[in-house]
């Protein structure tokens, strides 16, 4: 008779509590529309509806006002046969990659050479600095540089270089905007990656001195796995960013005396706006939102693939 009560009150027990569990939730449902609801309606109006209006422009020619004629995808077919469009979508992977490689290399190197620095909060603050200018000041400030009579030539030529380079030629000006991304970049995402080192606990490193473990042995087995999401997150970031790079390019292309950026330079986001705005008597809108949701897939591809690749266990500490 005991155990017969006593599994009427468990039963009585586990009822109440998935009623009480149930009205959790139904309390969270009814707080899920006036919460959330405005802001997808916000998300809606601004991202969801201008998309696919892009991607029905996309189907058209169209020169930005008057009538439209549906090709299908013809822009699509014309946008990829482009061999400048090619070489638009090469530039933005050269800076994707070896930009963003050596981005990370170089911020991971001064994180660990800055955590144990005294003032470290100071230079953290003057290396993060560069990043709350905008990249088009870069871009101006990169143009007078590197400019014939600028301070690199003006410098180069009391230590007898006669003939100074052409560094805004057009073979060598994408280069130079690789190497002018990497310095302007590479503090952010120091500050970013000295954050994550920071959180770790000491008593890792205390176990690791008891343990007699060496430097690459902390780095491989304590700073990595514990900082290995915000890696993650830093190429996330990395990735979107790359993709839209066009303000600082444009400028060095203004400093070379162009106008337009030399199509050497060009990446998806330049080749957009050329193919938009600039550069032909009618614009082709469809041809450039093409490109755009070209530029949108590889995004949306390339940060699922990160995700993926750099899955792994959560380490909490």
């Amino acid at each position: 008779m005991s155990s017969t009560t006593a599994r009427r009150s468990r039963s009585a027990a586990v009822a109440a509590e998935r009623g009480q569990g149930s009205s959790i939730e139904r309390q969270r449902r009814k707080l899920l529309v006036p919460f959330v609801g405005p802001a997808f309606i916000v998300y809606t109006i601004l991202f969801i509806i201008p998309a696919i209006g892009a991607a029905w422009i996309s189907l058209h020619e169209w020169a930005g006002s008057g009538p439209m004629t549906f090709v299908g995808v013809k822009n699509y077919i014309m946008v990829f046969r482009d061999e400048l469009f090619m070489k638009s979508f090469g530039n933005t992977l050269l800076l994707l990659f070896v930009v963003g490689i050596t981005i990370f290399v170089l911020a991971f190197a001064m994180t660990l050479v800055l955590r144990d620095m005294a003032g470290k909060k100071v230079v953290r603050n003057v290396i993060f600095f560069p990043h709350l200018i905008n990249a088009l000041v870069f871009g101006i400030l990169a143009g007078f540089i590197f400019n014939p009579g600028g301070m690199v030539n003006s410098l180069l030529k009391p230590l007898g270089v006669s003939e100074p380079p052409a560094w805004l030629a057009q073979d060598n000006i994408f280069p130079l905007i690789m190497a002018t991304l990497v310095a302007v970049t590479t503090g952010y995402f120091t500050t970013i990656l000295m954050a994550g080192v920071d959180r770790i606990p000491p008593y890792y490193y205390e176990d690791c001195a008891l343990a007699g473990a060496n430097a690459w042995q902390r780095l491989r087995y304590v700073i990595l796995p514990l900082t290995w999401d915000v890696f993650g997150t830093c190429a996330v970031l990395w990735t979107i960013s790359s993709i839209k790079i066009f303000e600082i390019i444009w400028v060095f292309g203004g400093s070379s005396g162009a106008g337009i950026p030399p199509t050497q330079s060009w990446t998806t986001a330049v080749y957009t706006y050329v193919t938009a705005f600039s550069g032909q008597s009618t614009p082709a809108y469809g041809a450039a939102t093409a490109s755009a949701i070209i530029s949108l897939a590889l995004v949306s591809v390339l940060v699922v693939l990160l995700r993926r690749a750099m899955r792994r266990d959560a380490v909490e500490f």
